[in-house]
């Protein structure tokens, strides 16, 4: 795709998506509930999450890989646990319905670990752990991804980008919310940087022959971060988002393009906290405010203007983009509102799309 880039309000950019999934035969609430959360990772600079994904998200739906009409049901395991069964349709529609369950779960007992099971792709963690800590929790979410990551000394990919996010409240602005990949960056960067003809860091993946890659269309695996300890929270998140909920895991979790026809059967998990039950709430949020106070109290390195807090420019990304709008490559601008729902560019592609 080219550099050219098309200003648009968060409003025009949420109504297109809408409009380009439901004319795929997506109902109202789910397409709404997606464009919701795709406009999100889009104003927040997650363009990798963002409207880059819809072309792709068309094709599974318009092609039967997303259940319109799902046999959603909440099974409560024990006081504090459950499990919201997604029957495969859109990931970002069932990990917000099961938000309400995480947030009056853990009000009740003080904590919750809620499973959401076999859903497609769920996208940004950050807009979930978020809503729940504007209900006064603690939330941390990840789940699992298709292999795409070599793990540390091997040769051929296992794990995913398998993310992981928390969130917190505090009295004196929105939530801390920082969400990260295990993997020195997510895969949809190096989308993001393919569809605007940019190169990437060496540091991001390695080509075929397991050397450093700077092209973007070269890549053919990943690399945890930090080495064996991002290789070690690879696991985490699997072990918690997929060994522990019975869904594919590991090397077998399944592949983003393999077969666009069939669900994904993927995990996602919430693990929250009502601080109430611990220090207090308000002393809790009382404390998180001084710890942002005392981060931008800190004296910067040579090179930086001032300390932010973990998800900080994130959120400052998203306010200036709720204010003025938020730039999108042309060709994804004029894709949304073409009368096509999608161009056959991903069904059967191998874990990159090539």
């Amino acid at each position: 795709m080219s550099e050219k880039l098309i200003k648009v309000t968060a409003e025009e950019l949420h109504g297109l998506i809408k409009n380009k999934l439901m004319s795929t035969g997506m109902p109202d609430a789910m397409a709404d509930e997606t464009a919701n959360h795709l406009t999100y990772a889009d104003l927040r600079g997650v363009h990798s999450h963002g409207a880059v994904r819809v072309e792709y998200y068309s094709e599974r739906a318009a092609k039967g890989g997303v259940t319109f009409e799902p046999d959603m049901r909440f099974e409560k395991t024990g006081d504090s646990t459950g499990i919201l069964h997604g029957d495969n349709a859109q990931g970002h529609y069932v990990a917000n319905e099961a938000i309400p369950y995480a947030v009056e779960m853990a009000k009740e007992s003080g904590v919750a670990v809620i499973g959401v099971s076999k859903v497609s792709h769920t996208g940004t963690l950050s807009y979930y752990v978020n809503k729940i800590a504007e209900e006064g929790l603690f939330a941390i979410a990840m789940c699992q991804s298709d292999p795409m990551a070599v793990p540390f000394g091997g040769a051929e990919v296992y794990y995913g980008t398998n993310p992981i996010a928390f969130a917190v409240p505090r009295n004196d602005g929105p939530p801390v919310c920082f969400d990260m990949a295990t993997t020195v960056q997510a895969w949809g960067k190096i989308l993001d940087a393919r569809s605007k003809g940019r190169s990437i860091p060496d540091d991001w993946a390695v080509d075929d022959r397991g050397v450093a890659t700077t092209d973007p269309h070269n890549v053919a695996a990943l690399t945890p971060i930090a080495g064996a300890k991002g290789y070690g929270l690879m696991m985490l998140v699997d072990m918690l988002s997929g060994v522990l909920l019975g869904v594919p895991h590991g090397g077998n979790v399944s592949s983003m393009y393999a077969d666009l026809s069939k669900g994904r059967d993927l995990g996602h998990t919430y693990i929250v906290i009502d601080p109430e039950r611990f220090i207090g709430l308000e002393e809790f949020k009382k404390n998180v405010d001084a710890t942002v106070d005392e981060l931008h109290a800190i004296r910067p390195a040579e090179g930086y203007d001032q300390i932010y807090y973990p998800g900080e420019r994130g959120l400052i990304r998203y306010t200036n983009h709720l204010e003025n709008g938020v730039e999108i490559p042309a060709e994804i601008i004029d894709y949304l509102k073409s009368d096509d729902i999608h161009y056959d560019n991903y069904d059967g592609k191998g874990i990159f799309a090539e």
